[in-house]
């Protein structure tokens, strides 16, 4: 018994930790999606909405995969949230010697001392492996901590399926993600300037340090598509990563920005630099061909009016108003059949009402995608109700009497204590109790 108790016990705690995670899982489309069947090459791709995460276009996106150097963007994403860009980390052995034969690297020597900045600038630019190993150290104390870091973060990111065991993205069968995964990871590295800024630079030179005294470490980037003498240059580009190794093929996590809409594509597992190119430069040209950022409504725009019971007549009139805008990127052709709006106000509303009070949602469904906000009241409504009237009127008379028993009390003459008098006559302070004085014992007798 009290062996099936502890299997009954484990089985419980297990559907309550893998639950979430299952629930999680299922609120996403992890089917491949390809609206006007487009064409990429790469095994795994997706384009999405950099401001709204919406896919417009996935290929086996949830599949897992080797990141390689993409993995470089959590590690600036980590360094960024926890150092100035004027801290110095030093150059430990292990950031050199654990660097394979083969990988790319910035040569640099044991005990130098760089800035955050310039690691930063050889870690996304050239993609140094012996800067990442450096940031891992210098942030987390050691690369196994530093990738339990990285973890975490991926887990708040939103990533679903994603394992990092190192800070570079140096071959590991246990160190793996996904192109959606990578696309929440770049679309959250967005927010930074730095990463955004430090990715579009074409070339980077390492100043003098204490431990090389030259200035012949000159790297350029390695991402064609922001490189302007490239075949594969792409004007709209805006960053970010690139990666390879043998076994990941040719990787990318890529945004590009044309007018007001922006975009990420993630390639995984290229055979070649080409095709990886070329499939982003598909991908974009798609999104923005066909995509546009379309407003479904603005803040503080009437939805509905409705009549409040049990309103004053000055107010009981209440318009309800979308607290905020809907922008959505969405078709260019799209038709408003193709829109399915639902206004939704909470049933018996009555005063009184606060301004700005939530009241219903609005939402519109598009494309398989739902985008809502709350509907609030535009202004106060008033309660005006028999009951508050008589409250009211109760409440003023019930003060009314109490002033005047008050009044009357302050008012009362006063009332003479029994001590102002004698024998039942007043006298005056003054007056002077008079007391009889006895007769003696006399005899009369009376005189004819």
């Amino acid at each position: 018994m009290k062996q099936l108790r502890k299997i009954a016990i484990f089985t419980i705690i297990f559907i309550l930790i893998i639950m979430p995670i299952t629930i999680l899982a299922t609120d996403i489309n992890t089917n491949d999606y390809n609206p006007d069947n487009i064409t990429t090459n790469s095994p795994s791709v997706i384009l999405m909405d950099a401001k709204t995460g919406k896919i417009l276009y996935s290929k086996s996106a949830f599949e897992q995969r080797y990141p390689a150097s993409t993995t470089k963007l959590i590690t600036a994403i980590l360094t960024l949230e926890n150092c100035k860009l004027t801290d110095i980390a030093t150059v430990s052995h292990d950031a050199i010697f654990n660097v394979p034969v083969g990988y790319s690297h910035a040569s640099l020597q044991e005990g130098e001392r760089l800035t955050i900045e310039q690691l930063l600038n050889v870690l996304l630019i050239p993609s140094a492996n012996d800067a990442a190993f450096v940031l891992a150290e210098h942030i987390a104390g050691s690369v196994d901590n530093f990738s339990e870091m990285m973890n975490n973060k991926a887990k708040e990111i939103g990533c679903l399926n994603t394992h990092f065991v190192n800070p570079n993205g140096i071959h590991n069968d246990d160190h793996y993600s996904t192109a959606y995964d990578l696309a929440l990871i770049g679309k959250y590295a967005m927010q930074f300037n730095d990463i955004m800024r430090i990715a579009m630079v074409n070339q980077y030179t390492l100043p003098k340090t204490n431990k090389y005294d030259r200035e012949d470490r000159i790297f350029n980037t390695t991402n064609g598509l922001v490189t302007k003498n490239s075949e594969y240059y792409y004007p709209e580009t805006t960053g970010m990563k690139t990666g390879y190794t043998d076994k990941s093929g040719y990787c990318i996590v890529t945004t590009a920005k044309k007018d007001d809409v922006e975009l990420i594509a993630v390639v995984l597992g290229s055979n070649t630099i080409k095709e990886r190119y070329e499939d982003c430069i598909k991908l974009f040209n798609y999104g923005f061909d066909n995509y546009s950022y379309q407003t479904l409504n603005t803040a503080n725009e009437v939805i509905d009016s409705v009549e409040i019971a049990g309103a004053t007549k000055e107010t009981k009139s209440l318009d309800i108003v979308a607290k905020d805008d809907i922008n959505v990127l969405a078709k260019n052709n799209i038709s408003d059949d193709e829109i399915k709006k639902t206004v939704e106000i909470n049933e018996n509303l009555s005063a009184p009402i606060e301004q700005n009070a939530v009241v219903g949602k609005l939402s519109y469904e598009i494309e398989g995608e739902t985008y809502s906000t709350d509907l609030i009241a535009s202004n106060s409504v008033v309660a005006s109700n028999f009951e508050t009237i008589l409250f009211r009127a109760l409440l003023i008379f019930l003060i009314l009497f109490l002033l005047v028993v008050i009044l009357k009390t302050i008012n009362k003459p006063r009332k003479p204590k029994s001590s102002d008098y004698t024998y039942g006559i007043k006298h005056s302070k003054k007056s002077k109790r008079v007391k009889s004085k006895k007769g003696g014992r006399y005899k009369f007798t009376r005189i004819n």
